[in-house]
């Protein structure tokens, strides 16, 4: 199904909307967001955040209640073709982060870190600020807090006037902590980043350019942390694979 929403289009496929938007476009989109002011949050879907999805329909709500969804996954890719759909390649959560950061320090957006460790945090703010002097820092806290201090948290980067905020959870607490205080937050922008945050500290490896091209991004990983990932890739992609057989047939 294609929907024409605001002048672009979305379709929707295994139960999740989808912008066919370029890098380059989805860029112009937050950087209108920005400029005027909206409370924009985005997110990512792949083949695991289609899974949970399916259980969870908070989540499910979340997800295409947002302005602005991004395939970040191959798997998506393949999907949304194998259906019949026109999209163009993946905009990846860590590449789309990257490539906002160095944005924020040409138009002097105020970029706010919330996430990981403390150790890994700072680091991510020390690299970004020598990679970009410019940069300017709305703030940063580390990610292990009470939900009895997610409200000040919420009005602590109210406070900072932050025009991004990038949270560095897991799914799908990052996705339900952003909806639940976005309306106190007020940021223009706000995105899940998940580890990403550990990947530009250099706790984590990503895989080379080359895997992820082929799609093989998620085999890298698995072998990286196997015991903790042999389910959700494993099984969840089967099942995923299996949601894409049957959205086949039924049409």
């Amino acid at each position: 199904m294609k929907l024409q929403t605001k002048g672009r289009k979305r379709v929707f496929l295994l139960g999740s909307f989808l912008d066919t938007l370029t890098l380059q476009e989805t860029l112009e989109r937050i950087s209108k967001a920005v400029e005027n002011r909206e409370v924009m949050q985005h997110v990512v879907i792949n083949a695991s955040k289609i899974n949970l999805m399916a259980q969870d329909a908070k989540l499910a709500g979340i997800i295409n209640e947002s302005p602005l969804i991004n395939a970040d996954g191959k798997s998506i890719v393949w999907a949304a073709r194998f259906l019949g759909y026109k999209i163009p390649d993946r905009i990846t959560g860590i590449d789309l982060f990257e490539y906002l950061v160095a944005l924020a320090a040409q138009k002097e957006w105020r970029v706010y870190y919330f996430g990981a460790t403390e150790e890994v945090v700072r680091e991510v703010v020390r690299r970004h600020q020598m990679m970009y002097p410019k940069l300017k820092l709305a703030g940063f806290r580390n990610g292990y807090f009470t939900d009895e201090e997610s409200v000040q948290i919420a009005r602590e980067i109210h406070a900072s006037q932050a025009d991004l905020l990038f949270v560095g959870f897991s799914s799908p607490k990052k996705e339900y902590w952003i909806s639940d205080y976005q309306t106190i937050m007020q940021v223009p922008f706000a995105m899940g980043v998940g580890g990403s945050f550990d990947i530009i500290a250099g706790k984590t490896k990503r895989a080379p350019i080359w895997v992820q091209r082929a799609g093989f991004e998620w085999l890298y990983r698995l072998l990286q942390e196997p015991r903790r990932l042999m389910k959700r890739y494993i099984i969840g992609n089967t099942q995923f694979i299996g949601k894409v057989l049957k959205e086949r047939m039924q049409r």
